[in-house]
């Protein structure tokens, strides 16, 4: 099978993870690398061994590359996605698929037009932990689900990251930072979103950056940063989604639980690939069992969805994070501060599949992960 030549497009530092995954994937070679900063382009050129370190508009414009990894900050995502949907090249992104609704169907229109492939991550999803959990719930452990839960509680990036301004822009906030990661696990685990509501606030108009390099200086928050949804799923289940950034001293509350007929699941961090995998059955004398990992990928293996994408361009499959699945994702994010704002209901109108499985005990052979 001929190899699938990428080009990256943003070295920040989660390129790191992406690089260090991709030069191990046999089908994917990694051809050239690009950022607006040129010097740091060369720098992670050099750093992993990458032929090629140029402009953004050169690798868009090399003919030998096939798909483009768009890790740039999530204000230029659709720009990025675009430019290479219009250049012919397929597109991994990461997350939010785009910032906007609008180009958020536009890259997908567009994609359709030319006969490309859209990818999206976080592909967290296809790690061993929930991977496992979808099989629980296939399997019927849990019976038929009902209900779920889930909680992204923190007090705030500020104190930790170096430049966390974005964070509390437009387009940023807890939901849009996190949400895609517990949103892409509920629709691998129950299927598409019907409709939503929720409530969203902004508890405090300004946050003081406690992390070093900045410390002491304000930073205006411009998006709400308590954020609480209620998500009905296509399948009858409803789900609560709590993001938030104003929790102060900590939380208790489960990360993601399933609640079945016959008993409850407990989901690992989506922002992880690995366990611990819960179960509860029902019966007054249950205990909480840890469940064995059914499927490998436990490790930070960002670049798996990139892979599987690989696969089904060459393959003809349709890959697990893909664009309708980021789209509903995205939409949902926006529909819950919609709802907020207007004191209703929001009816989703993009439409997307619950992703296959993967393959049970895929082993070490890359080409079984995901066919």
């Amino acid at each position: 099978m001929n190899k699938v030549k990428i080009g990256i497009v943003g070295c920040g530092v989660i390129s790191g993870i992406y690089l260090e995954n991709c030069l191990k994937f046999k089908l994917l070679e990694v051809a050239a690398i690009a950022d607006i900063d040129l010097s740091r382009a060369r720098s992670r050129a050099e750093e992993y061994g990458i032929p090629k370190a140029c402009s953004v508009e050169e690798l868009l414009g090399d003919p030998d590359i096939e798909l483009v990894l768009n890790l740039t900050i999530p204000a230029a995502h659709a720009e990025i996605s675009l430019a290479a949907l219009e250049a012919g090249k397929h597109v991994y992104s990461e997350k939010p698929l785009a910032i906007s609704t609008e180009d958020g169907r536009r890259i997908l229109e567009l994609a359709q037009r030319k006969g490309l492939k859209v990818g999206v991550a976080p592909d967290t999803v296809l790690g061993g932990g929930i991977q496992t959990c979808r099989k629980l719930i296939d399997d019927g452990w849990i019976g038929q689900p009902v209900a779920a839960t889930a909680f992204m509680m923190s007090s705030g990036p500020e104190r930790w990251h170096p430049n966390p301004d974005f964070l509390y822009d437009v387009g940023g906030g807890p939901m849009f930072d996190m949400g895609p990661y517990y949103l892409s696990a509920f629709i691998t685990l129950l299927g598409p979103i019907q409709r939503l509501t929720g409530s969203a606030a902004i508890s405090y108009p300004e946050r003081t950056i406690t992390s070093e390099a900045r410390y002491g200086q304000k930073i205006p928050v411009l998006t709400p940063t308590h954020i609480a949804g209620v998500i009905d799923f296509t399948s009858g289940a409803i789900g609560t989604l709590v993001t938030s950034f104003d929790i102060k001293g900590g939380s208790q509350v489960p990360r993601i639980e399933i609640y079945g007929s016959h008993g409850t699941l407990s989901v690992p961090d989506p922002n992880t690939f690995g366990g611990p995998v819960k179960i509860r059955l029902a019966g007054k004398d249950s205990e909480w069992m840890e469940i064995p990992l059914t499927h490998a990928l436990t490790d930070n293996s960002r670049g798996i969805g990139l892979l599987d994408m690989a696969y089904a361009i060459r393959l003809g499959y349709s890959h697990r994070a893909n664009g309708d699945l980021a789209y509903q994702v995205l939409e949902a994010m926006h529909g819950i501060h919609i709802a907020s704002r207007e004191g209703r209901h929001y009816a989703m109108e993009g439409k997307c599949e619950r992703p296959d499985p993967l393959p049970v005990n895929i082993g070490t052979m890359e080409e079984n992960w995901f066919c």
